[in-house]
């Protein structure tokens, strides 16, 4: 384990205690969330990096409504067929 020690503002500390969110779980939750959203964010960062070096064009607003939908669809007919 590992012991961190934090200083907040006390408005912040007494909210954060008030909502449960100053425990050992809560506190290893939020930042395993926290680490989560980065590695999604870098990830979509590297694609975003090859894309751009492929030179490969936008897609318009209604071709990702399109491949939305369609990856949807196929989601739905795969948990039908289950």
């Amino acid at each position: 384990m590992t012991r961190i020690q934090i200083e907040l503002p006390e408005a912040t500390a007494q909210a954060a205690r008030a909502a449960g969110l100053l425990t050992p779980q809560a506190l290893a939750r939020l930042l395993n969330e926290a680490l989560k959203r980065q590695q999604a964010a870098d990830a979509l960062l590297s694609i975003a990096e090859r894309v751009a070096a492929a030179s490969i064009p936008p897609m318009s607003e209604e071709e990702i409504d399109a491949e939305v939908k369609a990856a949807r669809a196929e989601r739905r007919a795969r948990a039908r067929d289950r």
